[in-house]
C-alpha cells in the first residue's frame, strides 16, 4: 500500500512552491528592437563623427579659419552625410515622408548645431580648451552632449515608425 502524504496534508502545510513569473516576449523583443536601433545609430553617428573632426580640423588647423565658423561648418557638412545614412541605413524601415521628414531633420539638425557650437563655445573660449588637444576634446564634449538630443528627436519625430512603400502593416 502506497501513501501520498501531501494528499494528506491540509492546503495551509504543504511547502509553497516557487513561483516563477515569465517575462512576457514583447518585453525582450521590443529591447531588442531598441538596441539594434541604438547600434545603427551609433553606427551613423560615429561616421558623422569622423566626418565632422576631419573636416573641422582640416579648417581650423590646416587653413586656419576662426574656430566657430570651422565648428559650425564642419557639424552642417557632417549633418548633411548624416541625413542619407540615418534615412538608407538606420531608419530606411521607417515611413518615408520626403519632404516633412527632410524639413523635420534639418531643422531638428540646426538645433543640434546650435547646441553643439554653443557647447563647444563654451569649452574652447570659457574653459580655455583651445589647443590643438583642447580644441578637439572640446569638439568632442559638444558632440556627445547634442547627440543624446538628436538621437530623441530623429527616432521621435523624424523617422516614426511606419511601413514601408510596397511592405505590408507590421
Amino acid at each position: 500500500m502506497t501513501v501520498n502524504l501531501s494528499e494528506q496534508l491540509p492546503q495551509a502545510a504543504r511547502p509553497a512552491a516557487e513561483t516563477v513569473v515569465p517575462v512576457p516576449a514583447p518585453v525582450f523583443a521590443r529591447f531588442g528592437r531598441l538596441a539594434v536601433e541604438v547600434a545603427k545609430f551609433g553606427v551613423v553617428g560615429g561616421s558623422g563623427v569622423a566626418v565632422n573632426f576631419l573636416v573641422f580640423n582640416f579648417l581650423l588647423h590646416a587653413l586656419r579659419w576662426a574656430p566657430m565658423t570651422a565648428t559650425v561648418l564642419a557639424s552642417v557638412v557632417a549633418m548633411g552625410t548624416n541625413y542619407l545614412g540615418f534615412r538608407f541605413f538606420a531608419y530606411r524601415d521607417r515611413a518615408s515622408r520626403t519632404r516633412q521628414q527632410i524639413v523635420l531633420f534639418f531643422a531638428f539638425s540646426g538645433i543640434g548645431v546650435v547646441m553643439e557650437s554653443a557647447l563647444f563655445y563654451i569649452g574652447y573660449h570659457g574653459l580655455g580648451m583651445s589647443g590643438a588637444l583642447g580644441s578637439n576634446l572640446a569638439k568632442a564634449l559638444s558632440i556627445v552632449l547634442a547627440s543624446a538630443f538628436r538621437f530623441l528627436v530623429y527616432r521621435t519625430w523624424v523617422f516614426q515608425h511606419g511601413t514601408k512603400p510596397g511592405a505590408g502593416a507590421r
